[in-house]
C-alpha cells in the first residue's frame, strides 16, 4: 500500500508515509489503473482545490486494483473513492453506506459514456464467429470490461464465455491489442476507443449510455454536511461556460476536468440490471447468460 500525505493550504507532498494516518485528514482512493506518479499528477490538482474550498487536508491511499479499494472503503480505512459504475454498484451491494457524491463529465460534457466492441477494419466479422477467439477486455470490475462486452456479444448471438478472452487492465491496452492483431476484438470505453480510429480501430457495437465515473463517500465516516460540501465545489465549477474555471481545472486528470454533476443511487438502476443479467466469473458466478436467439 502506498501512502501520500497532502497538507492544506498550500498542499505540499510530503513523502511517501506508509502506515502513518493523518489526523483529520480525508482517506482518498484513487483509480486503481494508473501508477502512482500518474495518479499523483492527474489526482493532486483536484485535491489541492477541495482542500482550500474545504479546509481540510486529504490523504491519497494508493491500491493496486479494486478489491483492494473496496475492501478497504468496507472496514472504513477510506472515506472518498474515485470508482466506474460497476465497482460502484459493487461496493454498495456489499455496503450500503457507500453513496455517490458527483458524476465526473466525459469531455463531451455528459456525465455518463459508453462502451464499445471494436476490432481491426482488416479483420472485421459478425459477433456470432467470436467463439474460441481472442478478446480482449479491461478488468472484471471494469464497467466495459467482462460485464458490457457480454452483453454486446449476447446480442450479437454469442457468448464472452466461449471466447477465449483475457484480461489487459487498461483501455489502451486493450485497443492497442486489437490493433496489433493480437486479439480479434476488444471492448473498453467508447471515447478511448475513437483515439485509436486512425490506427483502424472499428466500433462493431456500443452499448447504452452509462453514469460516469464518481466520487463516492464513505458515509460511516463522511458526515452529511462534508459530503454536501464536497459535492457543492465540485458542481460549481463550469468549465464548458467559464474560462476561469477551465483554466483551473486544466491540470486535473483527463477524467476529471470536465466538470461534474451531482447524482445518487437511483442513477446507477442501468448498471445494476445489467449485472444482473450478467454474472462476472471472475467475481465469482457463472456466466450462464444464453446469446439472443
Amino acid at each position: 500500500m502506498l501512502n501520500v500525505r497532502l497538507f492544506r493550504m498550500p498542499l505540499l507532498l510530503c513523502g511517501l508515509l506508509p502506515g502513518l494516518a493523518f489526523a483529520g485528514a480525508l482517506q482518498f482512493a484513487p483509480l486503481p489503473m494508473q501508477d502512482p506518479e500518474t495518479v499523483m499528477r492527474e489526482t493532486q490538482p483536484m485535491l489541492e482545490y477541495l482542500s482550500q474550498e474545504l479546509e481540510v487536508d486529504f490523504e491519497i491511499r494508493y491500491a493496486t486494483d479494486y478489491d483492494e479499494i473496496l475492501e478497504r472503503f468496507h472496514n472504513g480505512t477510506v472515506d472518498l473513492a474515485y470508482l466506474g459504475p460497476l465497482p460502484y454498484v459493487s461496493l454498495r451491494a456489499r455496503y450500503p453506506e457507500a453513496t455517490p457524491v458527483v458524476a465526473f463529465r466525459e469531455p463531451g460534457g455528459e456525465a455518463q459514456y459508453t462502451c464499445s466492441m471494436v476490432m481491426f477494419a482488416d479483420e472485421l466479422r459478425p459477433l456470432d464467429e467470436l467463439a474460441d477467439q481472442p478478446v480482449a477486455l479491461t478488468q472484471p470490475l471494469s464497467t466495459c470490461g467482462y460485464l458490457a462486452t457480454a452483453h454486446l456479444l449476447r446480442d450479437g448471438g454469442t457468448r464472452l464465455a466461449a471466447t477465449d478472452y483475457r484480461y489487459l487492465g487498461h483501455h489502451d491496452d486493450v485497443a492497442l491489442a486489437v490493433v496489433r492483431g493480437e486479439a480479434l476484438a476488444g471492448g473498453l470505453k467508447t471515447h478511448i476507443a475513437r483515439k485509436y480510429a486512425h490506427l483502424g480501430l472499428v466500433t462493431v457495437a456500443e452499448s447504452e449510455p452509462l453514469p460516469g465515473f464518481a466520487l463516492v463517500a464513505n458515509r460511516d465516516t463522511v458526515s452529511d454536511a462534508r459530503l454536501q460540501e464536497l459535492r457543492e465545489a465540485l458542481v460549481r465549477l463550469r468549465p464548458a461556460e467559464s474560462a476561469r474555471d477551465a483554466e483551473r481545472m486544466a491540470e486535473w486528470g483527463e477524467s476529471l476536468r470536465y466538470g461534474a454533476q451531482a447524482v445518487d443511487d437511483e442513477d446507477y438502476a442501468a448498471v445494476r440490471r445489467l449485472h444482473g443479467e450478467v454474472a462476472i466469473p471472475e467475481l465469482g458466478l457463472p456466466d450462464l447468460t444464453p446469446p439472443a436467439p
